[in-house]
């Protein structure tokens, strides 16, 4: 690892912590953003462009859209599942008219309509939060500690509005039963926006399926661990588990060498929900990515007109690949 990426590693540790530190302090779990986590990893860590926003834009989308799933909490006479959608279309047709990419603002909105919060202190801590993480970018690149990343046309990211409408039809179908059975945890925001970047984005990572699963998942149950264990059990203070799961987990994304931004905010999931749901939090979090993953691989993606080739590279880990071919070059 060089210099500047380990340095920017240290400065995303030190930001998840004060949001952690800051709200273990105030005693308010409201200031708890888990999508933060995959902003700064997002922004700082991984030095090319992530999505395609400007920095005002950012602190006004991820603002806005967290409001109004407030508002939604509060004044909605709907159900959840109703709720869910309505906070789905809002947040899409932010992006469809922004013509941005920054798909994290889906879980700004409907985290709270998941949880309940209903407190004005969700929406300030996002827009602190957000002008933190986008002066802490500015700074990273000023000082040369992260690439400024090239700007592209930005008439390739003019949205479809037929590919929201299908996304839109198969979360509400996906999110049927988790929302009448109450395992709300199948459709935790972070695997929502998991879903549409991997339905959306020409990023590598559609290409690893397996592996984007195995990093969910892993996330998931560290998560869950840490703050099982750690802190529920063990009595370590909040901010010290976290900074302890987020070093894991950074080292596991440089042994994988592919750092995917939705696994954060999984893994501070843990932190943020009843603790007595906490052990079943891993299990639904497998089962919901792995639904996700094979509505956007399959109906999508469509990779079932995908060559041999192209799917053995998908769906066989590199540890495996690797291994049949020096057995091929043996043979």
């Amino acid at each position: 690892m060089d210099k500047h990426k380990l340095i920017r590693y240290l400065f995303a540790l030190i930001m998840i912590g004060l949001m952690i530190g800051v709200s273990e302090w105030l005693d308010e779990k409201e200031i708890l953003f888990p999508e933060m986590a995959a902003l700064v990893l997002g922004l700082w860590v991984i030095d090319k462009k992530i999505w395609t926003v400007s920095r005002p834009m950012l602190i006004v989308l991820m603002t806005v859209c967290a409001v109004f799933g407030i508002l939604l909490v509060r004044y909605s006479p709907f159900p959840l599942l109703a709720n869910i959608a309505i906070s789905f279309v809002f947040t899409s047709l932010c992006l469809i008219t922004s013509r941005t990419t920054l798909i994290p603002i889906t879980s700004a909105a409907m985290l709270p309509v998941l949880m309940g919060t209903h407190s004005l202190v969700y929406p300030i801590s996002v827009f602190i939060m957000s002008i933190l993480v986008v002066t802490g970018q500015w700074f990273l690149e000023k000082n040369k500690l992260r690439q400024t990343p090239l700007l592209h046309n930005k008439k390739q990211y003019i949205h479809n509005p037929k590919h929201w409408i299908k996304l839109f039809f198969w979360l509400l179908l996906i999110a049927v039963i988790p929302v009448s059975t109450g395992q709300i945890y199948l459709i935790v925001p972070p695997l929502v926006v998991m879903f549409i970047e991997f339905s959306s984005s020409k990023a590598g990572f559609r290409n690893r399926p397996v592996q984007v699963y195995s990093i969910m998942v892993i996330s998931a149950v560290l998560g869950t661990l840490f703050q099982y264990y750690l802190h529920s059990k063990l009595g370590l203070p909040l901010v010290h588990t976290v900074l302890l799961l987020f070093s894991c987990l950074f080292i596991l994304f440089e042994i994988v060498g592919k750092p995917f931004a939705p696994a954060c905010a999984i893994a501070l999931v843990p932190m943020i929900i009843p603790q007595e749901n906490i052990l079943s939090y891993p299990f639904q979090v497998a089962i919901g990515t792995g639904v996700f993953l094979f509505v956007a691989m399959f109906f999508f993606q469509k990779c079932y007109r995908w060559r041999r080739a192209q799917l053995f590279v998908c769906f066989v880990p590199q540890v495996i690949r690797l291994r049949i071919k020096r057995l091929n070059r043996k043979m």
